[in-house]
């Protein structure tokens, strides 16, 4: 069989197993594992190195719009290029919905921006900061159904904070589409209150 790439003599390490081994890839795919693969168009010696599993970095802010004083240090192209050294073969950015803006929209626009950029592959976590009635009955059963099967919400921050209703509205709409919430779990009021406290007796160190 021939290969487009063959990894000789790699120490193969899997979720159970290491194993020296070459490694045959077509079509960008690990097609076969074995030993005495000679067959591909290019080969490349890992002698005494080891061939990991691609990571998955589940957290990632890439190009994200907030407070026109805050600006996203990593674009898709650096943020992506980054993960790659770092070993990380697919990056998970959030998807921020501006209020007033539709989610879908929201998801295009991310898609935009990340087109002809990305050094890895990408997907998408869901913020959802203006959940109406159209967000949650009609926009996200269909990007659920699409693939986006995570959210995330905020408990803080002036342009972010859901109250308890819309949280509530969020999960069940989560649960019947089953979706995954994740929450951002600071008590805006709670936040509030003690700043306000602290600065009025002086302690701001």
């Amino acid at each position: 069989m021939s290969f487009d790439l063959v990894i000789k003599n790699a120490n193969v390490v899997t979720a159970s197993d290491t194993f020296r081994s070459d490694i045959g890839i077509s079509g960008g795919k690990i097609v076969a594992l074995a030993c005495n693969l000679n067959d591909g168009r290019e080969i490349i010696d890992a002698d005494g190195l080891l061939a990991l599993p691609g990571g998955i970095d589940s957290h990632v802010h890439l190009e994200q719009p907030g407070p026109p004083e805050i600006v996203m240090a990593d674009s898709f192209e650096s943020g992506t290029l980054a993960a790659a050294f770092g070993g990380n073969t697919t990056v998970m950015p959030f998807c921020l919905q501006q209020k007033g803006m539709g989610l879908r929209q929201s998801l295009v626009d991310y898609h935009a921006a990340a087109e002809g950029m990305c050094h890895t592959d990408v997907s998408f976590h869901l913020i959802i900061s203006d959940p109406t009635p159209s967000v949650l009955g009609q926009e996200l059963p269909a990007l659920v159904e699409a693939g986006y099967t995570s959210l995330k919400v905020f408990m803080t921050y002036d342009d972010l904070v859901l109250n308890d209703r819309q949280m509530l509205e969020v999960m069940a709409a989560a649960k019947e589409t089953g979706a995954l919430v994740m929450v951002h779990a600071e008590g805006y009021d709670t936040i509030r209150f003690l700043a306000e406290r602290l600065e009025r007796a002086g302690k701001t160190a």
